[in-house]
Parts: structure tokens; C-alpha cells; sequence
């Protein structure tokens, strides 16, 4: 397992997601509140990156910018159609004031 620094929590906005690159990997990281969240930013219908998309706070989901499918930032599964498969979920904690993801 390698564990990555994402660096301050401060850096992403409360409601707010943001893509990273790691090991080869497209990973949607998103904050709400004082927690944070981490799927893989590929929507399963369609390849469109979902850190584009709409962060829904109170549903703990995040909309594809595309075809409007919703996914669980709980663990990945598609919330809407057109998605039907889910997305992979990282571990992400935050330590300190960073961020830490761990990819496997």
C-alpha cells in the first residue's frame, strides 16, 4: 500500500472536488465539511472526470457533469442511472492538517 500527501486540508474548499493523478490513477478527492472523501474520478457510464461534477453535500454523492448520474462518495455505488456499475473507493484520512490517500 503507498500513502500519499495530498497536502493541507485548507487547500480544497468545503463542497469542492478536486482530481489527482497518483500511481497511474484518476482520483476524485472531495471535502465536506471536515471530512473528506475519495473515489475514482472516472464516471462507469461514460468516461468523464467527476471532480467536474456537482458535490451534493447532503446526500454525500457527487454528479457526473455529463449524464447527470450520482455516486455514493460512501462507496461508489452509482445513486442514478445511466451509471449501473460502481466506482472504485480510496482510503482518505486526514492526519494533522494533510490529507492522506492510500492506494493499493
Amino acid at each position: 500500500m503507498t500513502r500519499h500527501n495530498l497536502g493541507p486540508l485548507e487547500t480544497i474548499n468545503d463542497g469542492e472536488a478536486r482530481r489527482f493523478d497518483l500511481d497511474g490513477r484518476a482520483i476524485c478527492v472531495v471535502r465536506i465539511g471536515d471530512k473528506v472523501y475519495a473515489i475514482g474520478d472516472t464516471c462507469s457510464h461514460a468516461d468523464f472526470s467527476l471532480s467536474d461534477g456537482e458535490v451534493w453535500a447532503d446526500e454525500t454523492a457527487i454528479e457526473c457533469p455529463k449524464h447527470g448520474a450520482t455516486f455514493s462518495l460512501l462507496d461508489g455505488e452509482p445513486q442514478t442511472l445511466p451509471a449501473i456499475r460502481p466506482v472504485p473507493v480510496y482510503e482518505v484520512f486526514v492526519e494533522g492538517d494533510d490529507i492522506m490517500l492510500e492506494v493499493s
